[in-house]
């Protein structure tokens, strides 16, 4: 195993954290942080993880982005006890960030590619994160699953597709009163109209259009929130394929 001396330092950005999420990551949170960095470096040497490997870089991209859609959970009392599911968790984002600040939340990271979840199970091996674990398939089969289907408090999903896919793959796993937060860059009204007027057929409605822009690059990025109203039809999520080839 590389050294992690070898690794560059991840910047603590304190201030940054209390001004822009109201938060500040504990001494533990910020040794998670660097440990996880130097995984993925480590990783990244085998698998294809993540282009984003400059300090800076990583901690808005990775770090802050994935915290940034759960901002309104942090340092929160008492805390909830969710169950979270991360659809298309890849290199592990948002899921393990949120699995490491949110001890109390089970956090299941869903990929259909093996490697990387073998990848990730290693991970949390060694970073001894208790509360999270894999899922291997596609969104569209488990979530017609009798023990995935309507049982997660909260679905993350960020960077699968449109947000008409991404609400298609993400309702089906939530229970009634559930919470889909999808991470997305732009957003415009039009696409609002048509995710509102799709979303009823889901069981969802819009909750909250929340728009941002990231602390160092400027970037602007909108974390769109769902809720779940009503038990999903058992045709969604449609096969695979047909969801992205057809969306609703």
């Amino acid at each position: 195993m590389t050294n992690s001396i070898e690794t560059p330092q991840l910047p603590e950005m304190l201030e940054l954290w209390q001004k822009t999420l109201n938060w500040q990551p504990s001494s533990q949170e910020l040794s998670q942080f660097q440990l996880l960095y130097q995984l993925i470096l480590q990783g990244n040497r085998q698998l294809n993880l993540t282009r984003i490997t400059e300090p800076t870089d990583f901690w808005e991209k990775h770090l802050w982005d994935s915290l940034r859609g759960i901002s309104q959970f942090l340092g929160k009392t008492p805390i909830p006890k969710f169950k979270v599911i991360d659809i298309g968790t890849g290199a592990g984002f948002p899921g393990i960030p949120i699995a490491i600040t949110q001890p109390y939340w089970r956090v299941t990271l869903l990929d259909s590619t093996q490697k990387k979840l073998t990848f990730l199970e290693n991970l949390i091996l060694k970073m001894e994160i208790h509360n999270a674990k894999t899922l291997t398939g596609r969104a569209e089969e488990l979530g017609k699953q009798s023990q995935y289907r309507e049982v997660y408090d909260i679905a993350v999903i960020r960077a699968v597709g449109s947000a008409l896919v991404c609400a298609e793959y993400a309702l089906p796993f939530l229970k009634v009163g559930g919470l889909a937060i999808l991470y997305r860059g732009n957003w415009t009204e039009e696409e609002a109209t048509d995710v509102r007027s799709t979303l009823l057929s889901l069981g969802g409605t819009i909750e909250l259009i929340d728009p941002f822009t990231t602390p160092i690059s400027n970037s602007i990025r909108h974390c769109l929130h769902l809720r779940k109203m009503s038990p999903t039809p058992a045709k969604f999520p449609r096969p695979t394929g047909i969801t992205t080839q057809k969306p609703l």
